[in-house]
This record gives structure tokens, C-alpha cells and sequence, in this order.
């Protein structure tokens, strides 16, 4: 990764030139999926854990809930990314292996979130717990991961905006960089930056962890947090996918993802508060170890994963 002093613009742009696959031998390894596998585990420490603690969830029942989501998570935003794709025929549906190519970049995080929050709620009521809680933890998982994610997107260059000669725009000269269709590789006779729009993404997931972090300090009832999160997601997407070209435009010349964040805003999150405000009280009641455990955040004793959460007892069979 260098800076290329002679551009369009007074100081240069940045020219990225790494391969997005590492060849260790003949074992090739694809930053994108190295930068998920980091993000998961960030996200995991630093997002889940302490909200887990926080909360009286065990850290047993934490990692559980965790790898179901992260895989039907996957699941969820790899499908709905591909549905979206104006070739879905031709390299999905007639190539079924691209449809799980995970490490070739291509997900849309809406797919996730909604698959992610179906798995959330069903392991939480499955082992006994408040599914708003559960909902709570997955949205701080999302926001300590996904920046670091989006390293994968930089390096292959699968997610860029406009063409630009502000001085951070970015070039692309490897040629292996998995670029959309209308982007130019830089070369010596010609070289094009674009704004980077992943970049963009990842500080706008920034910018929503603080909030969420800020609730999180004010010890906001279980729900809270979730609910916020689709909001001001939905509303960083209508944003930032302004500045994304890598994805075609549809009707209103608004692109996909737009569309499904104003969905999302006059639709999905009305109907997640009024859910939230019929059901919160009565699964307090239901789950109240877990009220209790947030207002005494000091305690360092992790209910065993073997108890049931409320009683201390062995718990009943969900049916």
C-alpha cells in the first residue's frame, strides 16, 4: 500500500497493492475470510462478553447462541446478497458453489441481521433466557465486528464509490483484486481512484457502537439496544450507499440496499417497538435473573449454564 504522488488531486491518493489471497504454499488464504474469522473473535470478546457478564448470561450459553448465529448469520446475508445479483442465474443458480463462495466477498448485511435476530430469539427462549437480551448482545457483536470486516472489502476492493482525487481515494494495481464491473485496475498509463466506501461503512458502524455504547452505560431495559441498532443501521445505509457505485442503481435510482432500509424504518422498526413494548415486561418477569444481574454489574459470579437462570434449579424442558 503506497501513496501515489503524481494524480489528479495536490497530494496524491493511496494505492492499494495486495493480493486478496495469501498462498502459503499450496494452502491459499483469503484476507476476507481471515479479517471475518478476527472480527468474529473481537467481536465475540469485546462485544458479547462483557454484555453476557453484565446481563447473568453464562459464558457457555454465550458461546452457544454465538456459533448459531454466526452461521445462519452467514447464511442469511450470503442468500440475500445473491438474490440481488442481475446474474443470479447464470453464476448461482447454474454454478450452485459460488452461491457459498463466502471468500470471494459479496454480503448483504440485512440478510444477516434479520436471520441473525431469528437465531438469537430461538436459542435464548431454548435455553431459558430473555430473547431481547440475546438481540442486545448481537447487535454489540455486529458493531465491534463489522469494521474490522470491512478490512476485507479495502483490501479486495469489492466495495468503492465515484471516482475521486480527494487524498484518501484509493487505486487498485494488483491484478487480482476482485473489483466490480466499470472499475480500472491502476497502471502505469492510466490510474484511477475511487472514494473507498467501505471505509465509509466502517466508520459509520463506528459511529453507531458509540451510541449503542453510550446507551449500554445508561443501562437501558433489554431490547433497547437491538431496536436502535435496525434504526440507525437503516438509516447509515440510506446515507453511505450514496456514496457506493459499486452496486447498480434500481428504481428512484436508489439501490437495493435503500430500499430495504426504508423498509426497514417504516415497517420493520415500528413493528420490533411495538413487539418490544408488548412483550419486555412479561419476559422480564419470566427470565428476572437477568434484570437482576444488570443492576449489579460488579458481580463477578456467572450463573452455572446447567441452572435455570431465574430459580437456581435444573431448568424445564422448552416445549
Amino acid at each position: 500500500m503506497s501513496a501515489v504522488p503524481v494524480s489528479p488531486g495536490p497530494v496524491g491518493f493511496i494505492t492499494i497493492n495486495v493480493d486478496p489471497v495469501l498462498n502459503l504454499g499450496p494452502l491459499p488464504i483469503h484476507w476476507y475470510g481471515v479479517m471475518y474469522a478476527v472480527a468474529f473473535l473481537a467481536a465475540y470478546q469485546f462485544g458479547v462478553l462483557p454484555y453476557a457478564k453484565r446481563r447473568g448470561l453464562p459464558k457457555s450459553v454465550a458461546e452457544k447462541i454465538c456459533v448459531w448465529t454466526i452461521i445462519f448469520g452467514l447464511l442469511g446475508g450470503r442468500l440475500y446478497y445473491v438474490v440481488q445479483q442481475p446474474n443470479l442465474w447464470s453464476n448461482y443458480i447454474l454454478h450452485p458453489i459460488n452461491i457459498i463462495a463466502f471468500w470471494q466477498g459479496g454480503m448483504a448485511f440485512f440478510g444477516a441481521i434479520i436471520v441473525g435476530f431469528i437465531t438469537l430469539a430461538i436459542c435464548a427462549w431454548r435455553y431459558g433466557y430473555n430473547p431481547w437480551i440475546a438481540l442486545d448482545g448481537g447487535v454489540l457483536f455486529a458493531v465491534v465486528g463489522q469494521p474490522i470486516g470491512r478490512i476485507g472489502n479495502v483490501i479486495n476492493g469489492d466495495i468503492l464509490g465515484s471516482q475521486s482525487n480527494l487524498p484518501w481515494a484509493t487505486a487498485y494495481s494488483n491484478p487480482h483484486a476482485i473489483l466490480q464491473a466499470n472499475f480500472d485496475l491502476c497502471t502505469p498509463l492510466h490510474c484511477v481512484a475511487y472514494q473507498p466506501a467501505a471505509v465509509y461503512e466502517a466508520l459509520g458502524t463506528i459511529v453507531i457502537g458509540i451510541i449503542l455504547w453510550l446507551l449500554f452505560r445508561r443501562n437501558v431495559r433489554p431490547g433497547v439496544l437491538a431496536i436502535a441498532y435496525v434504526a440507525l443501521y437503516a438509516i447509515s445505509q440510506l446515507i453511505l450507499f450514496e456514496f457506493r457505485k459499486s452496486e447498480p442503481p434500481g428504481p428512484l435510482d436508489l439501490r437495493e440496499a435503500q430500499w430495504t432500509s426504508i423498509a426497514t424504518l417504516v415497517i420493520g422498526v415500528p413493528l420490533l417497538y411495538l413487539l418490544w413494548r408488548r412483550t419486555h415486561s412479561h419476559l422480564e418477569k419470566r427470565f428476572p435473573g437477568s434484570l437482576a444481574a444488570a443492576h449489579d454489574p460488579e458481580s463477578d459470579q456467572e450463573p452455572d449454564a446447567d441452572q435455570d437462570s431465574t430459580t437456581g434449579q435444573e431448568p424445564a424442558p422448552v416445549r
